[in-house]
């Protein structure tokens, strides 16, 4: 095995006040750890894939002691994690399921998230379920058993009443006050729950593979990984055209959907959850998010997820998708209008097509069963298993799919225990349940930072740094987009230090302004302007 890096610590991630040190990710970065990878020495791992799951298989082998490369053909969270709820679930789904393990695995990687790794990202969001004349008693007593489950396996994962508050009923008056966009007529009240929530999914994947760099292992997107073996890959560097080879001593595939096209064997039933975008003053003030039962389903709910950025999150579907599996999934009419009329069975006044601003629609790698396919028995994606399921080919190539944004931890250390066991790595147990990712302090720290709260939500420790930097700068205080609270500032930090290489990683994934296409466009030539200042062409 290569010589061990040194293992920073969580204060090594960060400078004095939050400035970044040894996890900056950076385009010059990228270019030295590149030459030195290719035709370089072999790493003791290879990851293929940097969404959340490729990230955490990094972090993990690298905080391990082990030397690590990972690549991914984009940029970082380019696929399915950049398109979720936003969502850390409890697992309260896979109870009705009898998924009792995966439904404990949920809450225990949801505590995990809250109290140790990230609670500057992850914070407890409220959800109401109103009853309204469409929920029936028994299905309204089969939800409160639900939520009542659902608080004992955050019981049992030893996660803390002050972090998740207990469920409860709601009068129709509160029920109505948590969403005023409710219909009242025939309102019988409300089930208020609470479960995780992101301040955004691809932020949480820039900060598990910043803190995979803090610790040593290279990050290197734009890196397409054209053929896999035990003993490493054939690349192509995507900005370049050049193509090389990158040693290894094991291999781990962590592509998601994309899994089956570089090692024979995996074959993935890719499943489709489309969210739909509107502005936030369509549904008015919005303290808590909604469950909406699905007419006729008796465990299925469309949620309504306000944003905090003047956009609300309408979903989600889950249907099955055939054929080619595409770089950016495409929504359909039918999943538009499917969230339309379940939205508009509860709302006062229905939401009509136009007022969709923008959609999008990530797709879930679950495992196909048998030689010939997906089950007969699994006949719809949403009665396939999320477990997740670790694959080692007879060559020795490390696969993990399936699994789930919030059990991402679990899965990165199960697949890098099979490397290190198939591959005879020397390296000791994991030890991510208990390390802070870039950003993360107690909430008391959090709280007394010198800087604007929605800045803490989304960068933690370093928002103070990020803060300054708009300070220093006039221009740089400015918003990003005119009435959308990103600055400036923001984009020129996420090229500096978060490995943002051009104005689709900025807008697309740093930030999420372009989920609304017209505002995609409008926040463009900030965007070109932020990539040419920090990279110094001004």
């Amino acid at each position: 095995m290569s010589p061990a890096p040194s293992r920073p610590g969580p204060a090594d991630c960060a400078g004095p006040s939050g400035s970044p040190a040894r996890s900056s990710l950076s385009a010059a970065r990228r270019s030295r750890e590149l030459a030195l990878t290719v035709g370089g020495p072999a790493v003791d791992v290879l990851v293929v894939g940097l969404g959340a799951t490729g990230a955490g298989v990094a972090l993990d082998a690298a905080a391990r002691g082990l030397s690590v490369a990972a690549v991914d053909a984009h940029d970082l969270a380019f696929g399915t994690s950049r398109w979720s709820s936003k969502l850390v679930h409890g697992g309260l789904r896979y109870l009705a399921s009898a998924q009792l393990d995966v439904a404990h695995e949920s809450a225990v990687e949801r505590g995990v998230l809250m109290e140790r790794t990230a609670p500057h990202l992850v914070g407890a969001q409220p959800f109401v379920l109103p009853l309204t004349p469409l929920v029936s008693r028994s299905q309204a007593a089969l939800a409160w058993a639900g939520f009542r489950a659902g608080d004992g396996l955050r019981l049992a994962a030893r996660t803390a009443r002050a972090t998740l508050p207990a469920p409860r009923r709601t009068s129709a008056v509160e029920t109505r006050h948590l969403a005023p966009a409710l219909r009242g007529a025939g309102l019988r009240g409300g089930l208020l729950s609470w479960d995780g929530r992101l301040s955004d999914d691809a932020r949480l994947v820039t900060a598990v593979a910043r803190t995979a760099a803090a610790h040593g292992a290279r990050i290197l997107t734009r890196v397409r990984a054209l053929e896999l073996t035990a003993s490493g890959a054939r690349i192509r560097d995507e900005l370049t055209g050049e193509e090389g080879e990158i040693r290894a001593r094991s291999v781990i595939n962590a592509s998601g959907v994309w899994a089956g096209g570089l090692v024979d064997g995996v074959r993935i039933r890719p499943s489709r959850g489309t969210h739909l975008v509107l502005r936030a003053a369509r549904l008015g003030p919005l303290p808590a998010g909604l469950h909406i039962p699905v007419p006729g389903e008796t465990n299925r709910f469309v949620l309504v997820l306000p944003q905090g950025d003047g956009r609300v999150y309408v979903g989600l579907t889950d249907e099955p998708v055939d054929g080619g599996i595409p770089d950016v999934p495409e929504v359909p009419e039918a999943d538009i209008g499917f969230l339309l009329d379940v939205l508009g069975s509860a709302l006062e006044t229905p939401v009509r097509r136009e007022d969709v601003v923008g959609a999008f629609a990530g797709l879930r790698p679950l495992l196909g069963t048998g030689s010939g396919g997906p089950s007969r028995a699994a006949s719809r994606t949403a009665d396939i298993s999320r477990r997740h399921a670790v694959l080692t080919s007879p060559e020795g190539v490390v696969t993990v799919v399936g699994g789930k944004l919030t059990t991402y931890r679990r899965m990165a250390e199960d697949a890098v225990d099979a490397a290190v066991r198939t591959r005879r790595l020397a390296a000791g147990p994991s030890p991510t349940a208990a390390l802070p990712l870039v950003g993360a302090a107690s909430p008391r720290t959090l709280a007394a930072l010198p800087a604007p709260r929605r800045l803490v939500r989304r960068y933690g420790t370093e928002a103070p740094a990020v803060h300054a930097l708009g300070a220093a700068d006039p221009e740089l205080r400015e918003p990003a987009l005119e009435g959308h609270p990103v600055t400036r500032a923001e984009l020129v930090w996420a090229v500096r230090h978060e490995g943002a290489l051009d104005e689709s990683d900025l807008l697309d994934r740093r930030t999420r302004i372009g989920l609304v296409p017209a505002d995609r466009a409008a926040a463009l030539p900030a965007a070109r302007n932020a990539v040419g200042q920090a990279l110094g062409s001004r």
